[in-house]
């Protein structure tokens, strides 16, 4: 049996999602059965908990051979780091006398240690928290998720101005998470000794211009980048409801993944979604009238 944590979002979903196609057993933790019930009808069994809940959680992963971890983002007007920090903590007591054979742990590219800068920090100390642990721990750093450009999709369409943190030109590895859920299901069933970090990206780096032209070629309009500068940005993250510490944090997240202050994998493995079909589909489900939940701007490169 695999566990999945965070099957409700993109990357679990996607995982839980795969796995099923295989025809392996599946858990979905989620804090919701309502939320659960689409993958509970493809063939998931859904267990109900809060992930703060360590007893709850080590009893469903003792029902697990190997588990996938995601650490859920935390509310943006809260401050995210300490209450994402307390939610990586849960986690990896709850791993602690489970029995499970491997874990896959989601990560992010830039995952270091140092002060407070967002989900660099904070994955890096989850990663460290479980590979202390007597089990094997497969680690999948994703870059700059696409869907972090989905909550301007109304934006766009109404304005054709795609905001933007990054210069219009600068190269960004980025990631569908269809391809990180693939990736995570392949490392759950491959042998518990094949652990380790892997980066996962998609098939090519891509700029904020690339994005604009992706729905402007999706529109069938012009789309203009429209740079955010530095001074701003704490400002401008604050407009978008983050509490100052959130702010904060991000803003050194935002400066950290511009700068390059951490290496880039040479040969990271590349996903198929290209960021097109990822704006076509965004696109033609708006058109649909599909309701989308808008993502947190939160996973970094």
């Amino acid at each position: 049996m695999h566990i999945i944590l965070g099957a409700t979002g993109h990357v679990g979903s996607a995982a839980a999602r795969a796995l099923l196609a295989r025809g392996e057993p599946v858990t979905i933790v989620t804090r919701s059965r309502s939320k659960g019930a689409a993958l509970e009808r493809a063939g998931a069994r859904v267990a109900v908990a809060d992930v703060h809940d360590v007893g709850a959680m080590q009893a469903i992963f003792r029902t697990g051979r190997r588990a996938f971890l995601l650490n859920p983002p935390a509310d943006v007007a809260a401050n995210t780091d300490v209450e994402e920090r307390r939610t990586a903590a849960a986690i990896a007591a709850a791993v602690t006398d489970s029995a499970l054979e491997k874990l896959v742990v989601q990560s992010a590219y830039g995952a270091r240690p140092g002060g407070s800068c967002g989900d660099l920090t904070i994955l890096f100390e989850l990663e460290q928290a479980l590979q202390g642990k007597p089990i094997p721990v497969a680690v999948n750093r994703g870059a700059y998720y696409f869907i972090n450009w989905d909550a301007q999709a109304d934006a766009v369409r109404e304005r054709g101005i795609l905001q933007s943190f990054f210069p219009a030109d600068f190269a960004l590895p980025m990631v569908s998470p269809q391809d990180l859920g693939a990736v995570a299901a392949r490392r759950l069933i491959e042998p518990a000794a094949l652990a380790g970090i892997r980066y996962i990206e998609g098939p090519r780096r891509y700029s904020p211009q690339d994005v604009a032209d992706a729905f402007a070629a999706a529109l069938g309009r012009p789309v203009k980048v429209e740079v955010v500068p530095r001074p701003r940005w704490e400002e401008t993250y604050r407009s978008l409801g983050f509490s100052e510490a959130a702010a904060a944090s991000y803003v050194r997240m935002t400066a950290a993944t511009l700068e390059a202050d951490f290496r880039l994998p040479a040969e990271p493995e590349r996903g198929r979604v290209t960021l097109q079909s990822h704006i076509d589909a965004l696109v033609s489900g708006a058109r649909a009238g599909q309701t989308r939940e808008a993502p947190p701007m939160r996973k970094s490169a």
